[in-house]
């Protein structure tokens, strides 16, 4: 008896054959505007990342597990997901070593005023910057610290830094010299010369840097958000970013996607900013295949899935 699957991408024909031999029958559809077709109807597992603006999930009578490409699921039909018991897992860790390096990137980026270095070399202009700062010896806080996070304060070891983190109850984790609870974040935002932000979006962490938020940090701090742009609350952003409170802000999230022409970061000359793109690698659709590939031989064996996530935690 196979397993009927819905793959909205098509990892190239060994691969899906792979698959196929574990005991499923394959359907490959293009994500965008896909509906509920008598063909997908009976569909057990669906592999995404986000048909759901079009697809009618409750209208899959079969569907029992729903493995998406992405770390977030932001974009998921939570309640339909509850409604159902349809089981949703993730891509957690697919993407934290380029996101590691990404954040370690972007925080070298501001401190060495590497946007007006380039400017400079397009103008032809030869002008040494005397307000070029060290890494060493700073202080990083990240907010969250799952495995993008770990990732980066992994690579972080190598330049004489402190590495904090925040997390629920202040557990240790490795590459962090210290964790802090959710209760004592002011302390992480008092001491971090750098604010990483890098924990998921859910209802409880919308807005959560917001000009309060801001106001704890360290005056003329630095910035970086690979998360989701929703956990800043933008508008206090910016208006920090003007009064120099935020020095600098590496931006890879917005609330908005892509960002309006009109929208005021792009004109900020302390912004640096990237179209969502600090998890691209050449790595991507290797490491995201080898995960699906595990979690469906997981499956039909009926054994645990990796990367299971709490729908009531969002993560």
């Amino acid at each position: 008896m196979f397993l009927k699957a819905l793959f909205t991408y098509d990892y190239g024909q060994e691969e899906m054959k792979r698959i196929e031999k574990l005991g499923y029958d394959i359907i490959v559809k293009k994500e965008k505007g896909i509906e509920v077709t008598k063909d997908i109807k009976d569909i057990d597992v669906l592999v995404c990342y986000n048909p759901f603006e079009t697809l009618e999930i409750n209208k899959l009578d079969n569907l029992k597990w729903i493995q998406v490409s992405s770390i977030g699921i932001d974009q998921v039909p939570k309640e339909t997901i509850k409604e159902k018991n349809i089981i949703l897992t993730n891509n957690r860790g697919g993407y934290s070593i380029p996101m590691g390096e990404w954040i370690v990137l972007k925080i070298l980026e501001m401190l060495k005023n590497s946007k007006e270095l380039y400017e400079n070399q397009k103008n032809k202009k030869w002008k040494i910057d005397t307000s070029i700062l060290e890494l060493y010896n700073k202080t990083v806080g990240f907010v969250g610290t799952g495995t993008i996070a770990q990732e980066a304060a992994k690579r972080l070891q190598g330049f004489g830094v402190e590495v904090l983190g925040l997390n629920t109850k202040g557990r240790d984790v490795e590459y962090f010299d210290k964790c802090y609870a959710n209760e004592e974040i002011e302390t992480l935002y008092k001491k971090s010369d750098v604010v990483i932000i890098s924990v998921p979006y859910t209802k409880d962490t919308h807005h959560m840097i917001d000009e309060e938020a801001f106001n704890k940090m360290k005056d003329g701090v630095y910035l970086v958000n690979i998360a989701r742009g929703s956990i800043i609350n933008e508008k206090d952003m910016i208006k920090a970013l003007k009064s120099g409170q935020i020095k600098k802000a590496a931006l890879d999230v917005f609330e908005e996607e892509p960002l309006p022409k009109n929208s005021e970061l792009w004109d900020l000359d302390n912004v640096i900013i990237t179209s969502h793109s600090s998890w691209m690698s050449e790595m991507r659709n290797e490491r995201r295949y080898n995960t699906i590939y595990k979690n469906m031989k997981r499956y039909i064996n009926n054994e645990g899935l990796i990367n299971k996530v709490n729908i009531e935690k969002g993560y």
